[in-house]
């Protein structure tokens, strides 16, 4: 594989396998996105990204980390998010959203005000969780979730799933990792429930499973669904690669295109060792042992670096953060230093 393939996903046609991996911003309002989050956005597609991901966009109020994040559960949400895919599908990218619920991790602060429990004059609402169990001494406690708040949760990623079809969005990727809902009901270190959705890898990955089908009845194959999952939660007695890979099997067998491999986030304070490339053999194994499509993310910052872990056969795709922060520019620069090109918009061309 070359970075700079064309890759086929479902109904999908990329113009390269650099991904814009979801970022908050924590600058929207109710939900809707922003001037900042159409010149975010925009400007990676300018930059020649072969797909751009919304950040994590909430499918419900109180799905939210914060009361900066984006959502999409109402029409005004919808409108602002239909502006901005199209302006990024018609700069050659293809637009993608990233639908999450934060869980127990919801109802706080902004990072730059701290990142905790939101105070009770600011909005603060009770988030949800698998069970009564807070991320950490400075986060709210959340309530358990019961069988009719389970059921809104499948049903509020259903609904999103239908606006983002609407919105123009082309690909939709289903937030399972970092600590989130998802996630939490499949590491046993968030998740002691005594239910149907707890014990056995089956049971914990039970919601996410039932999201998925949700998600496919208004999003068909061959629409292009990607997951993105913490391999590990990087704790003893956590959730684990062994278990994401079987994970990884049968989320192919529900219609899932791409693992998008990351880890962490469970619980706080977990002993993380970050480096280049650091959570790439998550996505070479997973890709390997459960014959499915990965994307590959964490300090990827060099074109030589994404070429090589595609060319080795450990990810399909390279899905990347703080170097598009710093550089939105970076999939036009690293096709000069592979030998390839990018077309630049007809605006710029005189530049080239």
């Amino acid at each position: 594989m070359f970075l700079f393939d064309k890759p086929t996903i479902g109904d999908v046609v990329l113009r390269n396998r650099i991904a814009v991996s979801p970022m908050c911003e924590y600058s929207a309002e109710e939900g809707v996105p922003n001037d900042w989050h159409f010149v975010h956005l925009g400007s990676r597609a300018v930059g020649g990204a072969g797909l751009v991901f919304t950040e994590a966009t909430a499918v419900s109020a109180e799905g939210r980390i914060s009361p900066g994040d984006t959502g999409l559960w109402n029409d005004a949400q919808q409108q602002a998010w239909t502006r901005i895919a199209g302006f990024v599908a018609a700069q050659g990218a293809m637009p993608g959203i990233q639908l999450a619920h934060a869980g127990r991790k919801g109802s706080t602060q902004v990072p730059w005000r701290g990142g905790k429990a939101l105070p009770s004059g600011e909005g603060a609402w009770t988030p949800l969780a698998p069970s009564a169990i807070p991320f950490d001494v400075d986060y709210p406690m959340p309530r358990a979730l019961d069988a009719d708040g389970i059921a809104k949760v499948v049903a509020d990623f259903r609904a999103s799933a239908r606006r983002a079809r609407e919105s123009g969005f082309r690909v939709i990727e289903i937030h399972a990792a970092h600590g989130y809902l998802l996630h939490e009901f499949l590491s046993p270190l968030a998740n002691h429930r005594d239910d149907m959705y707890s014990g056995s890898l089956a049971n914990r990955a039970r919601l996410l499973r039932e999201v998925i089908a949700a998600v496919r009845e208004v999003w068909p194959a061959p629409k292009p669904l990607f997951v993105r999952v913490s391999a590990t939660d990087w704790a003893p007695g956590g959730w684990d690669i062994d278990e994401c890979v079987e994970l990884a099997r049968w989320l192919k067998d529900d219609g899932v295109d791409v693992i998008d491999c990351s880890s962490g986030g469970t619980v706080p304070h977990a002993k993380v060792p970050t480096a280049p490339g650091y959570q790439v053999p998550f996505a070479a194994r997973i890709r390997r042992e459960a014959g499915i499509a990965t994307a590959a993310v964490g300090l990827i910052t060099q074109a030589q670096q994404a070429q090589e872990i595609l060319a080795r056969g450990d990810a399909d795709l390279i899905v990347m953060a703080r170097e598009l922060l710093r550089d939105p520019y970076f999939p036009r620069r690293a096709a000069r230093e592979l030998d390839a090109e990018i077309e630049p918009p007809v605006q710029y061309q005189r530049a080239w």
